[in-house]
């Protein structure tokens, strides 16, 4: 079955719903989702989308901030055009009828209220209440549902990009979909294609990710012959809530932000020693710190106290933390909040420029899926809505004049659709990955503990490749395929740098300050 249509869109997140609305002005879109519409990495963000709006801000501000939190690795130029280019694509939702949380200015006025967190010199994050990346996602999300040329495809899950060659040239001409519901498995072409798969949380055991961030862009587009780079640098969230048994729910860096504290289990503040900026220094500090006063206590857990908050500030800025805590019987305003740190963001991926698109003719990339330069080796808190609708927008634009090259030779395979006759191969292939990934390529690694685990991923990725199915198979192959790549990219590295932090190599050695590609 084929489906031709201008535009294709993988992934219905903050970059690919920007690049939808971008694209339809200029040609039909058609928008895939593995499930539901609202299944997005954007939805689970909690804090905020960060912009240079207050008076004492500027875009070279927010660029020191970011440059100084990617540990030298930031792309100058991608960083510039976030900053400059992120508050208009802010003021896009505010026109698209985003309901952010406002304040009565000195003169009376209503203006955007904006809040602090780790990183940032000044106020800049806008945010609705601390569940911002949903109030995002809606806005876009109906924006979307309302342009008669953008068609949304649920429950599509692109397997594999088409891909053909044109001399000496290698273009993309949209992607195989397998229908989950009915097994059937159909060709979508298009003039130009959009990875926005999100990141790979599911490669490691413990993520504050959903379910359905399974590495299928990276894993995608790396089959296809697309560069990747820096995914060494993986982003463990400092505070997750910890409850055994449970997924990680993420603990908002801007409770930090509004003054919640760490804690260790006798109640002790740690951070006003590991850094100047104590509980509001950079994700890769703060994760390591708390990793090594759990070491040293030999506890499971530490603690983010915001009792000193006051509760109509609690109830107001964050009833989202406030009820996932209520569950687990836990009252943030009289009762320390127990935590632990788990994967959260991708800060490297499938390399492209500065308007989205990589080295395979018709084929762009933005949001978490690619590597922009914009994180270096840590991603500034806030923005990373902010990097997916910029560099969703200019690859919207850029798309909308790329014209396709003569294609010869025949486009990759169809690839399998039917269910595997082997199932708990399969999940017994993927859990082994996740615990490889969690021992190995965690917060802390080890270069023999890297080498140990290239070795394990290897087999692991031989024994998915004798076996093939539905989307469970498919979903573990991508999940093994990220997994390699992330080790591949840490065992370049001889250093530590931002996220990456390797015991027997822990300094950063300036010959070392490049990014990590990888080429096929």
């Amino acid at each position: 079955m084929n489906y031709r249509t201008d535009f294709l869109v993988i992934g219905s997140g903050l970059a690919g719903l920007t690049f939808a609305l971008t694209a339809a002005e200029h040609g039909d879109v058609a928008l895939l989702t593995k499930r539901a519409s609202t299944d997005a990495s954007s939805s689970w963000a909690q804090g905020g989308i960060a912009g240079a709006f207050a008076d004492d801000d500027s875009f070279q501000l927010h660029a020191q901030d970011t440059m100084t939190a990617g540990a030298g690795l930031c792309h100058a130029d991608a960083v510039d055009v976030l900053v400059t280019e992120g508050p208009a694509r802010i003021m896009d939702l505010i026109s698209l009828g985003a309901r952010f949380d406002t304040q009565l200015s000195g003169h009376g006025d209503t203006e955007l209220a904006l809040g602090r967190e780790g990183g940032h010199s000044r106020n800049r994050i806008v945010h609705t209440a601390d569940y911002t990346g949903r109030e995002c996602e809606r806005t876009l999300l109906e924006a979307v549902r309302r342009h008669e040329r953008i068609e949304i495809c649920e429950h599509l899950f692109a397997t594999d990009l088409i891909v053909c060659s044109a001399g000496s040239q290698t273009n993309c001409t949209g992607a195989w979909a397998l229908d989950t519901r009915t097994g059937a498995t159909i060709a979508y072409t298009a003039r130009a294609t959009l990875l926005a798969t999100g990141g790979s949380g599911c490669v490691y055991r413990h993520s504050t990710n959903p379910e359905v961030a399974t590495g299928d862009g990276v894993a995608m587009a790396w089959r296809a012959g697309v560069p990747a780079a820096n995914l060494e640098f993986v982003q463990f969230h400092p505070t997750t809530l910890y409850a055994p048994g449970h997924r990680a729910f993420l603990i908002t860096e801007a409770l930090r932000g509004e003054g919640a504290i760490l804690r260790n289990g006798n109640g002790e503040a740690f951070m006003q020693v590991r850094h100047p900026l104590a509980d509001l220094a950079p994700r890769d500090i703060v994760a390591r710190a708390i990793v090594d006063e759990m070491a040293a206590t030999d506890a499971p857990n530490l603690f983010l106290d915001a009792t000193s908050i006051s509760p109509a500030v609690l109830a107001s800025h964050f009833p989202t933390v406030s009820e996932a805590c209520r569950r687990s019987g836990i009252d943030i305003a009289t009762q320390p909040i127990p935590i632990v740190p788990a994967q959260h963001y991708q800060c490297g991926g499938v390399v492209t420029d500065l308007n989205g698109a990589t080295s395979v003719g018709g084929l762009y990339a933005a949001g978490e899926v690619a590597c922009t330069g914009v994180h270096g080796a840590n991603r500034l808190a806030s923005n990373s809505l902010l990097e997916a609708m910029v560099f969703g927008y200019r690859a919207g634009q850029h798309a909308s004049e790329y014209t396709v090259s003569r294609c010869n030779g025949v486009p990759s395979r169809e690839p399998q659709a039917q269910e595997s006759r082997e199932p708990w191969r399969i999940d017994e292939l993927r859990s082994q990955t996740q615990d490889v990934m969690q021992r190995h390529a965690g917060i802390v690694r080890t270069s023999a503990g890297l080498a140990l685990a290239a070795e394990e991923l290897a087999n692991v990725a031989e024994q998915l490749e004798a076996l093939d199915g539905g989307m469970a198979w498919h979903e573990a192959r991508n999940i093994a395929t990220t997994a390699r790549l992330v080790v591949a990219c840490a065992a370049m590295r001889r250093e530590s740098r931002g996220l990456h932090y390797c015991t027997d190599m822990p300094e950063s050695i300036e010959s070392e300050r490049h990014d990590s590609v990888l080429t096929r």
